[in-house]
C-alpha cells in the first residue's frame, strides 16, 4: 500500500510537473502511521476529518484563536503547485471554522475553495458541496455541515486523479497537514496532554511527505515545505521522551511561519497556474 499525503491529520493533497532523479517514495506498513491517517484507493491519506475528530474530546477549546481570518481572502495566484497547497490549508480551515461554528466564516472559505479549485479544473466537484454548505451553516446544523465539508477533500482528489494531476492531489494533501498539523499543536497549547501532544508524533508520515516533495520539479514553496518537514521530524524523532510543551510551541511555531511563507507568496505572486 502506497502512502499519500493532506490535511494530515487533517490532510489533504496534489502536484504536477517533472519528475526529479529522487527515490521513489517508500512503502511504508500501515502500522507506522498515525491513526488520523485512512486508506483511499490503496493510498494512505491522513484527512482532515479525522484529526478534528480527535479533537473532540477536547470540549474547552477556544477555536476563535485557533482561527486565521486572513485564509477566509486567500485568492488563487502563482503556479498549480502554490495553488494546491493553498487549497489544502483552506478546506482545513473550514474544519477550524466549523468547530467554531462560524457560519459566515463557512460562506467565506467556501467561496475560497472554490476559486481554488476553479484555479485547478476542479471546480464542478466543490460545487456540489457549497450550497449545502452555507445552507446547513446558516440554521446551525454544524453535524450536517461537518458531514458535507467531509465530502469536498475526497472529490476533490477523485477530480484530481481523473484530470492526471495527482502530483497536486498530493500537495493538496500537504497543505491539509500543514494547517490540520498548525491547528492541532496550538489546540494542545490550549489543553496541553501527554496523550494529546503524541497526536503530533509522525515520523512515517514526515517522511513520506518529504519523498513525495522530492519527485516535484524545484520550486520555493517546495523547497520550504521540504525544510519545514525536516524540522518537524527532528523535533518529534525521540519517542521514549514526553512530547514537551516547548516542543509542542516550536512545531506550532514552524508550521506558522510555513502558512505565512504560503499566503506571503500566494498574495505577492503575478504568476498564473503550470
Amino acid at each position: 500500500m502506497r502512502l499519500v499525503g493532506p490535511l494530515g491529520s487533517i490532510t489533504m493533497g496534489f502536484a504536477i510537473g517533472a519528475v526529479s532523479m529522487a527515490q521513489t517514495p517508500p512503502i511504508l506498513d500501515p502500522t507506522q502511521l498515525p491513526p488520523q491517517t485512512t486508506p483511499v484507493a490503496q493510498v494512505v491519506v491522513p484527512i482532515p476529518s479525522q484529526t478534528f475528530a480527535a479533537l473532540d474530546k477536547y470540549g474547552d477549546v477556544n477555536w476563535s484563536a485557533i482561527q486565521r481570518p486572513a485564509l477566509a481572502h486567500s485568492t488563487p495566484h502563482g503556479d498549480a503547485s502554490g495553488i494546491a497547497l493553498l487549497l489544502g490549508v483552506v478546506i482545513a480551515e473550514g474544519f477550524v471554522a466549523v468547530e467554531a461554528k462560524d457560519p459566515a466564516e463557512i460562506k467565506a472559505l467556501g467561496k475560497v475553495v472554490l476559486a481554488h479549485a476553479r484555479a485547478l479544473g476542479v471546480e464542478q466537484t466543490v460545487m456540489r458541496h457549497s450550497q449545502s454548505i452555507v445552507e446547513t451553516a446558516e440554521k446551525g446544523d454544524w453535524v450536517a455541515v461537518r458531514r458535507e465539508w467531509d465530502g469536498v477533500l475526497p472529490d476533490v482528489k477523485r477530480a484530481m486523479g481523473q484530470v492526471k494531476s495527482e502530483q497536486l492531489s498530493q500537495l493538496v494533501s500537504l497543505g491539509g497537514w500543514l494547517r490540520g498539523t498548525d491547528a492541532l499543536a496550538n489546540v494542545i497549547l490550549q489543553t496541553h496532554s501527554a496523550e494529546g501532544a503524541e497526536l503530533l508524533r509522525q515520523p512515517a508520515l514526515l517522511d513520506y511527505l518529504e519523498a513525495q516533495l522530492n519527485e516535484i520539479r524545484d520550486k520555493p514553496n517546495i523547497a520550504q515545505m521540504k525544510e519545514g518537514i525536516r524540522k518537524v521530524r527532528d523535533l518529534v524523532a525521540a519517542p521514549d521522551q514526553p512530547m514537551s510543551r516547548k516542543t509542542v510551541s516550536a512545531i506550532a511555531e514552524l508550521c506558522d511561519q510555513l502558512l505565512e511563507t504560503l499566503q506571503r507568496r500566494d498574495s505577492t505572486s503575478n504568476g498564473q497556474p503550470d
